[in-house]
């Protein structure tokens, strides 16, 4: 009588091998076998970081080595600005853009050394800086609500949006004789034309943030039994909220140009003011010190923006 091992069809081609401790950990299958339990690798030994202060110089520079690179590229960019500057100034070139009056940056330099040793420059940036607090503040407070209100509520939009789409293209210069006929003072008015300047682009990008708002977080949250109000607090404002900062921060710049227009046309003190009066005596070298701190001013403001914006947002973060 034959076994069964004999009338079996399937023929056995190796045999099976099975990594156990008998073998030994390190101990390899033989040729042909099949390996149901794979070897564990040796474990390594963890070096400890290095605490020196070169070593954690060097963990420095490895994590915010892109910074320190864009920083540098930066630094390099202005110093080409300013030595071609000085280059097209100083012979006085004709390149069909003439340079025959521009002050060269010796002569801006020495307008800034005599401005800043008088207290009458820094009057001028105080109260320019105080008018751009005022009106971005007060656009914040009313632009970033709002936005959320219509970008939630269809009743709302459709109520508000026509009238902000039909005011937002009048440029601010053109507010200027209306701000001057509706509030009792020059600086209400001004500060009336940089509110309207932040209050369009933070609006527009609160509401353009809601409308991206991912509507499956949101069915999510209603599943789970979220209220409205818990619904909005957790799951539509955390998502809005790098675009509410970009908004600040396109508002910012925006703010700070309808500044220096009304500030030109109808104030008396400011850095706009600063720029125009310069421009009316002759003083080359004072409108490019004026437009250079409006520059630097604007530059920080929105540096002060992006820097909150990244420690309240962190998820946002470019990796």
């Amino acid at each position: 009588m034959k076994s069964a091992a004999a009338k079996s069809p399937v023929k056995m081609q190796a045999p099976l091998h099975i990594a156990g401790a008998a073998e030994g950990a390190l101990a390899r299958p033989a040729a042909g076998s099949i390996l149901l339990r794979p070897e564990r690798p040796a474990v390594g030994v963890v070096v400890p970081p290095d605490r020196s202060l070169p070593g954690l110089a060097r963990r420095w520079l490895r994590l915010n080595m892109q910074a320190i690179r864009a920083t540098l590229l930066g630094a390099l960019a202005i110093g080409l600005f300013i030595l071609a500057w000085h280059v097209v100034t100083v012979n006085r070139m004709d390149l069909y853009v003439r340079f025959l009056n521009v002050p060269s940056p010796e002569q801006v330099l020495e307008s800034a050394r005599t401005a800043f040793s008088t207290g009458t420059f820094f009057d001028h940036i105080v109260i320019s800086c105080r008018r751009i607090f005022l009106g971005f503040a007060l656009a914040a407070l009313v632009a970033v609500p709002m936005g959320l209100l219509m970008g939630r509520y269809a009743l709302i939009k459709e109520f508000v949006f026509p009238v902000c789409e039909v005011l937002r293209p009048i440029p601010a210069i053109a507010w200027v004789p209306m701000s001057i006929m509706l509030w009792p003072t020059n600086e209400q008015s001004i500060v009336f034309i940089t509110f309207l300047g932040a209050f369009f682009p933070i609006l527009l990008n609160t509401l353009h943030g809601m409308a991206n708002v991912d509507e499956v977080l949101v069915r999510a949250a209603r599943c789970l039994g979220a209220s409205e109000r818990a619904t909005f607090l957790e799951v539509y404002f955390p998502a809005v909220l790098p675009q509410i900062f970009t908004g600040l921060t396109v508002g910012m710049g925006v703010a700070w140009v309808s500044l220096i227009a009304a500030e030109m046309i109808s104030g008396q003190f400011g850095i706009g003011y600063f720029t125009w009066e310069a421009y009316s005596l002759v003083q080359y070298p004072d409108i490019a010190l004026g437009m250079i701190t409006i520059g630097v001013l604007g530059l920080a403001s929105s540096f002060l923006i992006r820097l909150v914006g990244r420690a309240v947002t962190p998820w946002s973060r470019a990796k």
